[in-house]
């Protein structure tokens, strides 16, 4: 166990020092004294609910309902500069959308600052905590030394074992705990396993400010405490936290949680997770890229957990077979690619009708929800995402006359354009505007004109859409039907 830029380093089982005078444990058994299962997400509004924070909020979800438990949110707003009212709402916006909306009203943490406190003179006269003078320029000069000596620096305050006597009257101090200094602290993570911290390497870290007001530290364990969490699931950046966290637990008498850190989640290149490999808002992925929650949810379920070799799993079926031990030990990887394939498949299950609102929400002009819905099982077939369906419906409603993409205009030879008129004489004479009569009418055509039917496809699909790909030219004109299909054909065609 050691300091590495001021940061514990937690100790893995096999690592662990030997010779240690006294050893205290926290296991997976927290609710063992009767709790039931109570887990939290706690996310800091500084920003947007990220890939990270919306998987860790997923496994508290799941993990609740797993055991028939609860779960609850908390906004740790104790940061009053970066904490926004547009960052709160994108995370509950980003929660619901996913499905993983609070059992209870969430709680916010700023408001709580007087129990905080309240917590923190109670350690304070139970001699679990002290008052420290030390001033700013005294730590920055200590600080400075230990790394002219090249060795950890740690608090190491005269204070602690003071007389209160001896306090200065109307000098500023803060209040820090006295955290254990024999023995070691042992946690057994339910993801990363044992792991060892020596107490000589745990500092006396600060409760409250000179200012009176809590430290981070202090507020996420009396949160956890007064909400009744059993259960801490969190990224393994808060490893070393648990460890200065369980100081106050213990000097309070509190129930320990048990705790699982969750590797971070890294890039497809092995990277940390950045902008670059799709670290973005869940908002983004929603509106920007078009992604399904369903599908969402599937793939950061995937992210670090499996069942076998299944990847396409059910809210039902996840709530069902998970359980934290089969959380990985090493970082996972973000693949967009993956996701856009997963979300491929949602789309191609969802309901019509609701595609049709989705994809309604992002056309311009006027929109028929009935057409589009009834043109989603063509248009869904091949596509990866909501846009890709947008994309591929705009011909349903494009006005006359079509623009052509080049490839489109470049199919209308003044040949194809002869063989549009043939077409559209053809089709003039068709009463029956059935999918298998227009089928078979297109059929019969090539057949005496001595052309394959691609021949006839090719330019009454850019004709009748302005673009060179579509879904099946004989659903193009069912959906099309009779009247504007055969506008668009003339309006491209050399009169027969």
């Amino acid at each position: 166990m050691g300091m590495v830029g001021g940061a514990l380093l937690a100790m893995p089982a096999n690592d662990r020092m030997e010779g240690s005078m006294a050893s205290t444990s926290v296991t997976g058994g927290a609710a063992a004294d009767g709790r039931g299962v109570v887990t939290r997400f706690a996310p800091s509004p500084t920003g947007y609910l990220h890939i990270g924070g919306a998987r860790t909020a997923l496994f508290n979800w799941l993990f609740a309902r797993h055991h028939g438990g609860k779960y609850l949110l908390r906004i740790e707003d104790t940061d009053r500069a970066r904490s926004t009212e547009p960052a709160i709402e994108a995370i509950f916006d980003g929660l619901e959308w996913l499905g993983l909306g609070g059992d209870e009203p969430a709680v916010f943490q700023f408001s709580r600052s007087d129990r905080h406190a309240e917590v923190a003179h109670q350690l304070l006269a139970a001699g679990h905590a002290y008052r420290c003078y030390l001033t700013p320029e005294e730590l920055t000069a200590r600080r400075e030394a230990a790394q002219a000596e090249r060795r950890p620096f740690r608090i190491v305050s005269e204070w602690r074992d003071a007389d209160p006597a001896t306090w200065p009257e109307g000098q500023p101090y803060v209040v820090r705990i006295k955290a254990p200094r024999e023995g070691e602290t042992v946690i057994e993570d339910l993801v990363q396993g044992t792991v060892t911290v020596a107490n000589a390497e745990l500092d006396d870290f600060v409760l409250l400010r000179s200012d009176g007001t809590p430290t981070y530290m202090l507020a996420v364990v009396v949160d956890d405490h007064d909400m009744g969490v059993t259960h801490v699931i969190r990224g393994d950046d808060h490893l070393n936290n648990a460890f200065r966290q369980l100081a106050i637990i213990d000097a309070m008498g509190w129930p320990r949680p048990a705790y699982g850190h969750i590797p971070l989640i890294h890039g497809s290149d092995g990277a940390k997770l950045s902008k670059r490999h799709g670290a973005l808002g869940v908002d983004v992925y929603r509106d920007e890229l078009g992604i399904l929650p369903e599908a969402m949810f599937n793939y950061l379920l995937r992210l670090g957990w499996g069942h076998g070799d299944n990847e396409i799993i059910s809210r039902e079926q996840a709530i069902a077979w998970f359980d934290i031990d089969h959380v990985g030990k090493s970082p996972s990887r973000f693949d967009i690619a993956k996701l856009q394939n997963l979300n491929g498949h949602y789309l191609r299950e969802a309901d019509d009708a609701r595609l049709a609102e989705l994809v309604g929400a992002r056309m311009t002009g006027s929109v028929d929800l009935d057409l589009l819905a009834r043109a989603m099982p063509v248009l869904k077939v091949r596509a990866k995402d909501v846009n890709e369906l947008a994309a591929g419906a705009a011909f349903l409603f494009a006005q006359r006359p079509l623009t052509l993409e080049p490839k489109a205009e470049a199919l209308l030879t003044d040949e194809a354009r002869a063989l549009l008129g043939q077409i559209n004489a053809r089709l003039a004479a068709q009463d029956d505007w059935s999918l298998e009569a227009l089928e078979a009418a297109l059929k019969a055509m090539a057949e005496e004109l001595g052309l394959g039917l691609g021949k006839l496809a090719q330019p009454l699909r850019a004709a009748l859409t302005g673009q060179s790909t579509s879904p099946g030219i004989f659903d193009v004109l069912v959906l099309l039907g009779r009247d504007e299909s055969l506008a668009r054909i003339a309006a491209q065609a050399i009169a027969a």
